[in-house]
């Protein structure tokens, strides 16, 4: 009878992880069909991504001439957001940028080798690192890390829900680098129906 019991209580558990997960993408996706600034929009996924895993940050770098630039964060400092910036391959956030590759460390994040200290920083000293790549189309537009203040071992539902959020983010960057009026203007159909084409893709600065 307790076995039993035990594996409902699992999928219970299982389940609501799945619904919370679920209603931070769906709440992340309503950015894609507003009309609110890349900057706003950004702000209120960082806080999103604190409020639903339970982290005590959330940091979000973006690729600007070959640098990865501090754009949004759930307890921004002023002389930090636009301000601090890592070249690709530079700390934990440049590596995973380089590498466009999931990081996750549970504990003393800060005694990795890969690690760089940036003293305007008070995330510096958290113990777990959650980290995933930005992408459009393939390529890295940036970096959304999740820290905890005490270790935290991640789970393979949160790297998977980091992962994809990531991917959500790109698709916002790359809405926010088109022309709405253009947007406007143009045949759906055709565009479907047009032959795909591998141009570059042009990111926002910032």
């Amino acid at each position: 009878i307790i076995e039993p019991v035990s594996r409902t209580r699992e999928l219970e558990a299982q389940l609501a992880s799945t619904e919370q997960q679920l209603r931070l993408l769906q709440k992340i996706s309503r950015y894609m069909v507003r009309e609110t600034g890349l900057a706003k929009s950004l702000a209120s996924v960082v806080s999103l991504v604190v409020e639903f895993m339970n982290s005590d940050s959330c940091l979000l770098y973006l690729l600007q001439d070959k640098e990865l630039v501090l754009c949004a964060s759930n307890n921004p400092q002023p002389s930090t957001i636009g301000n601090v910036r890592l070249k690709l391959g530079e700390g934990l956030t440049g590596w995973v940028a380089r590498e466009r590759r999931l990081l996750s460390i549970s504990r003393e994040a800060y005694a990795d080798p890969r690690f760089k200290l940036f003293t305007d920083l008070p995330e510096d000293t958290y113990d777990a690192f959650l980290s995933a790549p930005i992408l459009v189309r393939g390529r890295v537009a940036g970096v959304i890390n999740v820290q905890h203040r005490d270790p935290h071992p991640h789970s393979g539902g949160e790297m998977e829900l980091l992962t994809t959020v990531g991917e959500q983010i790109g698709c916002l960057v790359a809405l926010a680098s088109l022309d709405p009026v253009k947007l406007a203007e143009t045949d759906l159909l055709e565009l479907v129906m047009a032959p795909v084409t591998s141009g570059p893709v042009s990111m926002p600065r910032g």
